[in-house]
C-alpha cells in the first residue's frame, strides 16, 4: 500500500466526520501530518508519506470544514489545534510524532502547547511561530500568485511554493505529476469557506501575542527553503532559536515548499530525527 491508493476513511468526533487515511505498519508512535493553507489529503506529496511510512505508522487527515471533513473552518488557530487533538485522540492515539506543514505548522505548535503530554517529536516545516511580523501581507502574496496563476494557467503553488529558477521550475512540474499519481477515491476540494477562514487565522496568528514557545520542551526539527515567499525564512530561524531543543535545516535555491523540493533529503533527515 502506498499513499496514491490508501483508502480514505471517516473517524466521527462530536458528530462530525473527519476524514483521515493512514499508512505503514501499526506499532510504535504514529507520525502525524497537519497539512498547508488550502490543502486536502490529495496534496501530500506521496514521496514523503510514502517514505517516512517506510519505518512508521502515518496519519494524515483534513481537519474540521476541510476537504472530505465535516463542518466548518474555525476562523483562529487555536480551534484548530484543539480540534486536531480531538481527532489524533478518538483514533486512539495518546503519543504522537507531529509533522506540520505551513499551517500545519502553525497547528502543530499549537496542539504541543495545549496538550504537551500528546507530541513526543514535532517537524516545523515552512512555517513560523505566531506573532511573526510582515504575516498581515499573505493576502497580499497570495492574491498576487492567485493571479499570476489564472494567467499562465497554473496552480498557485507553482509561484507560492517554488522559486523561478530553473531547478525551481522542474521540481514544480515534478511535484504536481506526483501529486496526480492518486487517481481514484480523491478527496473534495478546498470551499470558499475554509480558504477565506483559514487565511483570516493565519492573519491573526501573525498579529498575535508571540507564543512563549521556551514551554515546548520536545525535540523539534525545524526546515524550509532559503527564499520562503509566504513565511520568511528568517521567521524559521527565529522559531528555532526561541525552542529549547531545535534543530534548523534550510534547503538551497528553494522556497515555501523546500521540503518538496528536496524530498529525499527531508525524508532522510525527518527518519534520522524521528530515530535519534
Amino acid at each position: 500500500m502506498t499513499w496514491t491508493d490508501t483508502p480514505t476513511k471517516t473517524v466521527a468526533v462530536d458528530g462530525i466526520p473527519y476524514a483521515y487515511r493512514e499508512l505503514g505498519e501499526r506499532g510504535g508512535v504514529p507520525v502525524v501530518f497537519l497539512h498547508h493553507f488550502t490543502a486536502v489529503l490529495d496534496d501530500w506529496d506521496p514521496r514523503v508519506l510514502d517514505g517516512v511510512a517506510e519505518r512508521h505508522h502515518v496519519v494524515a487527515f483534513d481537519n474540521r470544514g476541510v476537504g472530505g471533513s465535516g463542518s466548518t473552518v474555525p476562523g483562529d488557530l487555536e480551534q484548530m489545534g484543539t480540534d486536531a487533538i480531538a481527532v489524533i485522540r478518538a483514533l486512539g492515539h495518546d503519543h504522537v510524532d507531529l509533522v506540520g506543514f505551513s499551517l500545519g505548522g502553525a497547528v502543530a505548535q499549537m496542539v504541543a502547547l495545549q496538550a504537551p503530554d500528546l507530541v513526543r517529536r514535532l517537524v516545523l516545516a515552512g512555517t513560523g511561530p505566531r506573532g511573526a511580523g510582515g504575516v498581515w501581507k499573505m493576502p497580499f502574496i497570495v492574491g498576487g500568485a492567485y493571479a499570476k496563476a489564472f494567467l499562465a494557467r497554473k496552480d498557485a503553488r507553482h509561484f507560492l511554493f517554488f522559486p523561478r529558477t530553473t531547478a525551481g521550475k522542474l521540481a514544480a512540474t515534478a511535484y504536481f505529476e506526483r501529486l496526480s499519481e492518486r487517481t481514484r477515491d480523491r478527496d473534495r476540494p478546498i470551499s470558499a469557506q475554509a480558504r477565506l477562514a483559514q487565511l483570516r487565522a493565519i492573519t491573526a496568528g501573525g498579529l498575535h501575542a508571540p507564543d512563549d514557545l521556551s514551554a515546548i520542551k520536545v525535540p523539534v526539527l525545524v526546515a524550509n527553503g532559503d527564499h520562503d515567499l509566504m513565511v520568511a525564512t528568517a521567521h524559521s530561524a527565529d522559531m528555532a532559536r526561541r525552542l529549547p531543543d531545535a534543530k534548523l535545516v534550510v534547503y538551497p535555491d528553494s522556497g515555501h515548499g523546500g521540503v518538496f523540493q528536496h524530498h529525499q533529503a527531508f525524508v532522510s533527515e525527518v527518519l534520522d530525527f524521528l530515530a535519534d
